[in-house]
């Protein structure tokens, strides 16, 4: 990592040209940081991340290719010390869960005022931990009643193709885009059906729609 007289290095993933060019004006104003990268899927965010070694990455969730929570994983993988913030749509208490057992080190969502993502970048960088303010109270809520969505019970793995599935890709496909065999990743299809007590795909469908996982 840096010295700390220096400026923080910033890592900057989202697939939306308009929304990274947005956020590095947001930070490139703010004294002390710095975007020394973008990229726009998980493939080239985790060989951004290994070549460039920023202070902070902020990944995106829902990125082409492999997807944010793989990206993350993948980065883990090979630093160890790697601090990453995702930085997503989704509120959902589910996205933040896989994404920090994925190994991010803070969650914010993109309806955060901007000096929550400066406030999150700072505080990850040095080593911490950053929740959305918003996004704690419903984890704390939710800890609380003891109530969680059927999807918390499913690995980072099975979260990742639950999605996928859900979004209408075939069993090939996801092979191909998470670099799994095709057994591999129908297995897991199996495992999940077999946690959210479904039996279909079309459930698996109707499941992340009435949560709010995917749009119609």
């Amino acid at each position: 990592m840096n010295a700390p007289s220096m400026k923080l290095k910033i890592l900057l993933v989202d697939d939306h040209a308009v929304v990274r060019a947005g956020y590095r004006t947001l930070l490139d104003d703010v004294p002390g940081l710095e975007i020394i990268g973008e990229a726009d899927n998980g493939e080239v965010a985790v060989k951004m991340f290994v070549e460039l070694n920023p202070d902070v990455a902020i990944m995106d969730l829902s990125l082409p290719g492999i997807g944010g929570l793989e990206a993350i994983r993948r980065i883990v993988q090979r630093r160890h010390d790697a601090r990453i913030l995702a930085f997503s749509m989704h509120e959902d208490t589910v996205f933040v869960e896989q994404a920090l057992q994925a190994g991010a080190r803070g969650y914010i969502t993109k309806s955060s005022a901007p000096n929550v993502l400066v406030e999150a970048v700072r505080q990850v960088a040095a080593g911490g931990m950053y929740l959305d303010p918003d996004v704690a109270q419903r984890l704390a809520f939710q800890k609380t009643r003891g109530a969680s969505s059927p999807m918390a019970g499913l690995s980072t793995r099975e979260f990742e193709i639950f999605c996928l599935l859900a979004e209408g890709e075939t069993v090939n496909d996801i092979a191909k885009r998470l670099s799994l065999s095709g057994k591999t990743v129908a297995n897991y299809a199996t495992q999940i059906k077999s946690k959210l007590d479904v039996n279909t795909v079309a459930e698996i469908a109707r499941l992340a729609i009435r949560h709010g996982f995917v749009k119609v």
